[in-house]
């Protein structure tokens, strides 16, 4: 099986209370998500709050990630933004040792044509020292990523592997599923179609719940991965207030939550991101001891 087959989660980046990155916790978070079954990593997405790291930290979370996995699981690194010639230059700078693959987000607010957003990852791919996976997400960069477009890049660009798609768009996974290469893989970018995507095509999911539930989730999506959707469905249900709970009030608030909750790690954010409502706090707790998480 490929090596971003099933569950790869984007990892939260825990903090102290100073707001300074907690490196003890991170390898916590690491041993949670690994015993928990998740089949890879990725590390400093969205979800790990990247927009609000400046290269040092940046370096320093890959470091203690790479030497606490220790070849465990596969790594993805998260290298995009919308400065094309900042990106390039920070795939020159870094160390790719100990990484499998990049996943960069498609440029955000600049809203680039189709065109651009295409001769952007060209040149991207060109450079990079990793196989790239492209990130479609619309909801936060502004810009959707066309079919015609990615598919463009899935059969023009060999260092381009995989999608990770999260444009809650079927219209668009249909046509990206049906004419991709048949090595190119489509990945699912939201927690909460996984099972339908993986009876589409998709091999797996980018997840954020999984940080919190690695066992529950990665095993319902090993099951779609076998066929075995009837028996993933009960599992598929018992997450999906859950998982709309983690994105009430943006990401990561919600997981941090409850992986304070499970005693994992605290749940500090960088402004401006803040934690999330005593409300939805409450819902969050009453679903985890729902399934029995604390």
């Amino acid at each position: 099986m490929n090596k971003f087959h099933g569950t790869g989660v984007a990892i939260i980046t825990p903090f102290k209370a100073d707001r300074s990155v907690d490196h003890t916790a991170l390898k916590t978070v690491i041993d949670h998500m690994i015993n928990g079954g998740v089949e890879y990593i990725v590390s400093l997405g969205t979800t790990g709050e990247s927009a609000t790291l400046n290269s040092e930290e940046k370096r320093a979370v890959w470091d203690t990630t790479i030497s606490h996995v220790n070849g465990r699981v596969p790594l993805v690194a998260g290298i995009g933004g919308n400065n094309t010639s900042e990106v390039l230059n920070d795939l020159k700078k870094f160390d790719a040792k100990g990484f499998d693959a990049i996943l960069s987000v498609c440029p955000y607010y600049n809203k680039p044509t189709q065109e651009g957003i295409y001769q952007h990852y060209k040149v991207i791919a060109e450079e990079s020292p990793l196989p790239i996976i492209l990130y479609n997400v619309p909801g936060r960069t502004g810009i959707n990523m066309s079919a015609e477009t990615t598919l463009r890049l899935a059969h023009d660009c060999k260092n381009i592997i995989a999608m990770k798609e999260a444009s809650g768009n079927f219209d668009q996974f249909n046509k990206i599923i049906k004419d991709k290469p048949e090595d190119f893989l489509f990945i699912s970018g939201d927690d909460a179609i996984a099972l339908p995507l993986i009876s589409m095509g998709a091999v797996g999911v980018i997840s954020v719940i999984g940080n919190a539930l690695p066992g529950i989730f990665s095993t319902m999506v090993r099951m779609c991965l076998d066929g075995k959707f009837i028996e993933a469905q009960p599992l598929h249900h018992s997450l999906t207030e859950f998982t709309s709970l983690c994105f009430a009030e943006g990401n990561p608030g919600g997981v941090k939550s409850a992986m304070n909750m499970m005693g994992i790690c605290e749940d500090h954010m960088r402004l401006p991101l803040v934690k999330i409502s005593e409300s939805t706090e409450n819902k969050i707790k009453a679903q985890l001891e729902l399934l029995n998480q604390i």
